[in-house]
């Protein structure tokens, strides 16, 4: 986890820089348009990309944070332990999961730039987009594995906000 922690921070940081440069994107492009009817060709095609890419570089620092919503009106009856490995299966089943889409975005990257896909109107290439999505996915992937595997940290239960207990 050592490894995965600093580069699930990164992710997030990435990400942040990413929605503030498309925020300040759009508010040029609104600015222009509502003050000297000019606008930015393109600025909502940027910013479903921009949007694209920093959800899929949040999703490291969420799993490594156990920030994915949890509901518990079916284990309240479970003991600490049962949580714990149904945890632990959750985990693996999120890095399945998260391999899949890596999987699946190395597809479709490679298919958008055989096809030479492009965006409408700026006329990126779409594989790009796929390509930013990767890593992420399979640095999430990698850290929900090493949670199954390994567990959360201390009891298993590190990932409980001060204060907050399980039903």
């Amino acid at each position: 986890m050592q490894v995965l922690d600093p580069l699930a921070k990164l992710c997030a940081i990435l990400a942040g820089l990413l929605l503030t440069a498309i925020t300040l994107v759009t508010c040029a492009s609104m600015l222009g348009r509502n003050t000297i009817e000019v606008t930015l060709v393109g600025d909502i095609e940027l910013t479903a990309f921009a949007g694209g890419a920093a959800v899929a570089l949040f999703m490291p620092w969420c799993q490594l944070r156990r920030g994915n919503i949890i509901v518990d009106f079916f284990t309240a009856r479970v003991s600490r332990r049962g949580i714990a490995l149904l945890d632990r299966l959750g985990a693996l089943l999120m890095a399945i999961m998260f391999a899949l889409l890596a999987w699946r975005g190395v597809l479709g990257g490679i298919n958008a730039y055989n096809t030479h896909s492009t965006s409408m109107m700026l006329g990126m290439p779409e594989w790009v987009l796929y390509s930013a999505m990767i890593p992420p996915f399979v640095l999430t992937a990698l850290i929900a594995l090493h949670q199954a595997a390994f567990g959360f940290g201390v009891g298993d239960e590190d990932h409980l906000s001060a204060g907050e207990e399980r039903a």
